[in-house]
């Protein structure tokens, strides 16, 4: 128990690193949440800084959710774990790298919505999902070019992927999926109201990089 205790608040802290935030910060010297929709997230820094910090960013917080869902392969070489409950701790992992995302402790709690981050999750347990719900949010990218309604698309057709094709015999996953799918329907409630309303921001990811005298 103690353990995963401790495999559990370091895979949070993975999930706290606000890769947007610090790079914003770093190398901008600003707080990529007081501008755009305010989000400390890939789509607002693709939508702020240009596609070259954009990339960086999404690419990162996709490695926190795969890292923190290996840690299970570091307990693997303490403990002996079978296979069913190897996916279940990468859940739990993964899980908590979300959290961390969502609230991170290295940024006063104030951080982006999770949908990279829970890509990597889902792309360290099963890749076949990953890459469906990849291609779903393409589409719905490229027809529609809403990042948010590609987002919500994707995340509810996880969960029907992990029922009807995947994973069928580990409910855990399952399970999974369908607090995934709320979480980012949860996390997406003002970008569902505009899109309603019509009033949604379409994505320009082939936006140049831009300069500190032009952000400001």
């Amino acid at each position: 128990m103690l353990e995963l205790i401790l495999f559990g608040v370091f895979a949070y802290l993975i999930g706290s690193i606000p890769t947007a935030v610090w790079v914003a910060k770093g190398f901008y010297e600003i707080d990529i949440r007081e501008y755009g929709s305010g989000n400390a997230g890939a789509t607002n820094t693709f939508r702020v800084l240009g596609t070259g910090p954009g990339i960086v960013v999404l690419l990162i917080d996709m490695l926190k959710g795969c890292a923190a869902a290996g840690l299970v392969y570091l307990q693997h070489e303490i403990t002996w774990v079978d296979s069913f409950h190897w996916v279940n701790l990468k859940l739990i992992y993964g899980g908590l790298a979300v959290l961390g995302h969502l609230y991170p402790i290295f940024a006063n709690f104030r951080g982006g919505k999770g949908i990279a981050t829970l890509f990597g999750v889902i792309v360290a347990i099963h890749y076949l999902p990953a890459l469906a719900c990849a291609a779903v949010f393409l589409t719905i990218l490229l027809s529609t070019r809403y990042v948010s309604l590609s987002s919500i698309t994707a995340a509810i057709s996880f969960p029907i992927l992990t029922i009807v094709v995947f994973q069928k015999d580990n409910p855990y996953f399952i399970a999974f999926g369908i607090c995934a799918a709320v979480l980012v329907l949860f996390t997406h409630q003002k970008n569902i109201k505009r899109l309603l309303l019509g009033n949604e921001s379409k994505a320009n990811i082939y936006r140049k990089r831009r300069n500190r005298n032009a952000i400001r």
